[in-house]
């Protein structure tokens, strides 16, 4: 159950096709993929043409991570870019049914995330049709946040939700991702765990990602 989604956020941006199959090779199982738009975080990225350049590097899956106004517009422009996996924000200008329908209907599997303030039961009417719902551990918008730890009650009510209508949804935790806060992260519920410089910062990223997978699937053993 346990899967290592690197964040490009964190990568030599000069090589993100060569930094996409490196992440393959070292074990990971998803790339993260942050569109930052400048309005709905203060922080401006990448899009679909750049997703779409490096989808040949690597068999990955592509989560992708949509941190902008208005996702639902944008969703068929990411599928055929190369997206598995699109999340969207919960907050975010666009009708969250709708876009759930939409991600779904162009073949991607529907991820729902919420921000550190926004309480986790919003995400709760669409479960039954989700894949994954991302729980923000720092405010998103930039790479390098320190961990916030109060946002593990949010992972646990989700994930008692979630047994309790016997779903299979991953939970994701996103920001200040180590082997510090792995652990933590892990025995409240998560499952999926977006590491940035944790991972591409680390002198070795295969040891890295394998210490990470180690080190959660001993402690969601516990949940």
């Amino acid at each position: 159950m346990i899967k290592i989604s690197p964040s490009v956020l964190a990568s030599d941006f000069s090589a993100l096709g060569a930094e996409a199959a490196r992440m393959e090779t070292c074990g990971a199982d998803y790339l993260h993929l942050d569109v930052m738009d400048g309005r709905f975080v203060p922080n401006i990225t990448f899009g679909a043409p750049i997703i779409k350049s490096i989808r040949n590097k690597t068999e990955l899956i592509f989560d992708v991570h949509l941190m902008i106004d208005d996702p639902l517009k944008y969703i068929e422009d990411f599928r055929k870019a190369g997206a598995d996996i699109i999340t969207f924000h919960v907050e975010s200008s666009s009708n969250a049914g709708e876009t759930v329908d939409k991600i779904l209907a162009c073949g991607c599997k529907a991820g729902i995330s919420v921000k550190p303030a926004t309480p986790v039961e919003e995400v709760f009417p669409f479960l039954d049709k989700l894949s994954m719902v991302l729980v923000m551990t720092v405010e998103p918008g930039f790479g390098g946040q320190s961990f916030m730890a109060e946002t593990m009650d949010k992972i646990k009510t989700l994930r008692r939700e979630i047994q309790r209508r016997g779903l299979s949804v991953d939970i994701q935790v996103d920001g200040g991702i180590n082997d510090k806060t792995v652990e933590t992260a892990a025995k409240a519920g998560a499952n999926v765990f977006v590491a940035g410089s944790a991972v591409f910062g680390a002198p070795d990223a295969a040891k890295a990602i394998a210490d990470l997978r180690s080190l959660a699937e001993k402690a969601f053993l516990s949940v």
